[in-house]
């Protein structure tokens, strides 16, 4: 429907906790459409509505093998193995960085389709990294959260010098 500008990291959208979705209407519809075409031309495999300043609890997830997006409302993880596994991550928010972060390799999402059904999600390596990393930003925790104090500071130093550089 329309692509939506991305709020940039270090503005405090992403660090507030996201409102639950009550309403299955035509307006979360049009919202999901618009976190697609955004999510598309940043590009990215994942965003929220934090990320485009609605703080709703609604993700959207597309890995490049996936043929269409997955639109999840007021997800949770509600299972994980014990199993972790590290991989990069970066975010549509903080475009040009990435750090490996751990998480765990295999988990169950409980969560609620465009029509209020609930539903269920079972995902391991890049997809649980996926739903574990858009879970966190509705919970207010951005990406670099996973980071110790010395990678993370690199990170946004790394960060400032490249958008300085555009």
């Amino acid at each position: 429907m329309a692509v939506r500008p991305i709020v940039r990291f270090p503005n405090p959208l992403l660090r507030a906790v996201a409102e639950a979705v009550e309403l299955f209407d035509s307006d979360l519809h049009d919202l999901a459409a618009d976190l697609i075409d955004t999510m598309h031309a940043a590009p990215g495999i994942g965003i929220t509505g934090p990320h485009i300043g609605i703080l709703k609890r609604l993700v959207v997830i597309q890995l490049p093998s996936a043929p269409e997006p997955g639109v999840y409302a007021n997800p949770s993880v509600v299972q994980a193995s014990t199993e972790m596994i590290r991989h990069a991550e970066g975010s549509v928010s903080m475009p040009g960085v990435t750090e490996d972060i751990e998480r765990h390799a295999r988990i169950r999402v409980r969560y609620q389709d465009l029509h209020g059904n609930e539903r269920f999600e079972d995902a391991e390596g890049l997809l649980a990294v996926c739903h574990q990393h858009e879970i966190d930003q509705l919970d207010g925790l951005f990406w670099t959260h996973g980071l110790t104090r010395l990678k993370r500071d690199r990170l946004i130093k790394r960060y400032g010098k490249l958008i300085r550089a555009l």
